[in-house]
């Protein structure tokens, strides 16, 4: 459920100002000031009530920036209308201006601010209806304090209360941000991951290549060396991508002119890079017409390439099919290979560094709601299969 919108700072200040005014209003009513219609019960000098006013009812327009004195001021004023018997009023003003030492001040702060506020205005009443103005008994007297603590002590438990739900909201907020910048982090070392490990084992596998057929086959290794510098300037230019996105100001804008993400479209790529390695891919794609959502299509192509990483560390040479089919429903993702399996496997050894392949191609997966499994084929070789459900990922980004 969301909460209702905060009100601004300007109408909250003209509120708690006609507020004042209001209160002002009715103490120069009973304190019978020159403008007074009403038969005064204050039979002291003018001067006198017009300062009870203005204590009582001026301090609730300043409580959210003073509220500590304004609720001291409105209280010294309160008693003196009780004492003078200007009105007989259950202090709202005072209650007022408690609410906002409640919100804005500690418990350490604000609980003795209550505690004075309940102990002098209770014995301001007591004093002023059986003693100094003698109209009510002890016990009526006693009644009239209870309603004053009961004004008081809700006017400063709302403030305690609004206190207490806004540090709240500000630990959820705290809380998800933190888990924010955790996925972004986790985010990040994924892509880079996907990018250093793809690129550095077609390297690999090129540069060993190389070495062995320099003597013999030099025009060979010269292809090698060929596939090599393109791959590295390939990992060079998504790096700048990846790294440029992370220098991005506030305003949106980067360091590092941002590329297209890859997606379903360079899936091709991917499997001529693989097959210049040995590995002999055969690569089936279809898609809607329209493609697929941005984050679900970068999805699919990592999975695809960490899946063909995996296949020219461990496998090759062998042949590999990649099946990528798309419904309204959901993606499917299928890499299989008929290679030596290598250590690879859905526990401990995938062939990525630290473990981190298999785990990266999964949260992959979890992050748009699928299922991801791996692991060895009966018949040999190695099996990888996704699903990522279309529907969700359209509505989330």
């Amino acid at each position: 459920m969301r909460l209702p919108r905060r009100p601004r700072d300007g109408h909250l200040l003209a509120l708690d100002l006609a507020a004042a005014l209001l209160v002002v209003t009715v103490y120069v009513h009973f304190a019978g000031l020159p403008d007074s219609a009403a038969q005064p019960a204050h039979t002291g000098p003018v001067w006198a009530g017009a300062l009870v006013a203005a204590a009582v009812g001026l301090p609730v327009a300043a409580r959210r920036r003073w509220p500590v004195p304004a609720s001291l001021t409105a209280l010294a004023g309160a008693v003196a209308a009780v004492l003078l018997d200007i009105t007989r009023e259950p202090c709202l003003a005072v209650g007022l201006t408690l609410y906002a030492v409640a919100l804005t001040e500690v418990p350490r702060r604000s609980v003795p601010v209550l505690a004075a506020a309940l102990t002098v205005s209770a014995a301001a009443v007591l004093t002023g209806e059986a003693v100094v103005t003698p109209t009510e008994t002890w016990g009526g007297a006693a009644g009239i304090a209870t309603t004053v603590w009961l004004v008081l002590g809700t006017g400063w438990a709302s403030g305690f209360a609004v206190r207490a739900r806004r540090a709240r909201e500000a630990d959820r907020a705290a809380r998800r941000a933190e888990r924010a910048v955790v996925d972004e982090r986790l985010r990040i070392a994924r892509e880079l991951h996907d990018i250093v490990s793809h690129s550095l084992s077609l390297i690999a596998v090129k540069a060993g290549v190389a070495v062995h057929v320099a003597q013999r086959r030099p025009e060979e290794a010269v292809d090698a060396l060929r596939v090599i510098e393109r791959t590295s300037r390939a990992a060079m230019t998504e790096m700048r991508r990846t790294l440029g996105a992370l220098r991005a100001d506030p305003s949106g804008t980067a360091e590092a002119p941002l590329g297209p993400v890859p997606g379903v479209e360079a899936l091709p790529l991917l499997a001529e890079q693989a097959r210049q390695t040995g590995v002999a891919v055969e690569l089936s794609v279809r898609v809607p017409e329209g493609g697929l959502a941005p984050g679900i299509s970068l999805a699919v192509h990592r999975i695809v390439q960490e899946s063909l990483t995996n296949v020219v560390k461990h496998a090759a040479p062998a042949r590999c099919r990649v099946t990528v089919e798309a419904d309204p429903r959901e993606v499917r993702i299928d890499v299989t290979d008929d290679g030596r399996r290598g250590g690879r496997g859905p526990v401990g050894g995938n062939g990525s560094a630290g473990g981190h392949g298999l785990l990266g191609m999964r949260e992959r997966a979890m992050t748009h709601g699928g299922t991801f499994s791996a692991g060895p084929r009966p018949e040999g070789g190695f099996a990888v299969s996704a699903r990522l459900p279309q529907d969700r990922t359209r509505r989330t980004e």
